[in-house]
């Protein structure tokens, strides 16, 4: 599990709380130092089943410098979308979780960060073997 984070914002310190109160095991990645490419945004919003649009911070200043309100939301300008998340990694809503089965959530609330955290596998036994299949009798 990984949880895009930063730290000066409230909803991802709430999230990182939630998750080691569960203690969860989980890579912490600071996407605003350690910079999404195109590529991994493409491949969260498919996690998500979002779009790029969705997961956009519209109120930040560089939102409005580059008039985003007024971009198209199709097909045809979500790589443009894409782009501007990558080279103005503030636009991204934050926290985003990448679970462990694949999917994905944006983790603002207790609620998605429980949802991110029901995805993950069961923990190992103490001896760190995994546990037995379990039979069922005959």
């Amino acid at each position: 599990m990984e949880i895009w984070i930063n730290p000066a914002c409230s909803k991802c310190r709430g999230a990182i709380a939630l998750l080691d109160e569960e203690g969860a095991d989980y890579t912490v990645r600071r996407y605003l130092e350690d910079v999404p490419t195109r590529e991994e945004i493409r491949s969260v919003l498919e996690r998500l089943g979002l779009e790029p649009w969705d997961i956009t911070r519209t109120q930040e200043d560089v939102a409005k410098e580059l008039g985003l309100k007024s971009w198209a939301r199709d097909d045809g300008s979500r790589e443009r979308w894409i782009t501007a998340l990558s080279e103005h990694p503030k636009l991204i809503q934050r926290p985003i979780i990448t679970a462990d089965d694949g999917a994905a959530v944006v983790a603002r609330t207790d609620e998605a960060v429980r949802e991110a955290l029901s995805r993950r596998p069961p923990p190992r036994p103490a001896d760190g073997r995994p546990a037995p299949p379990s039979s069922t009798p005959a």
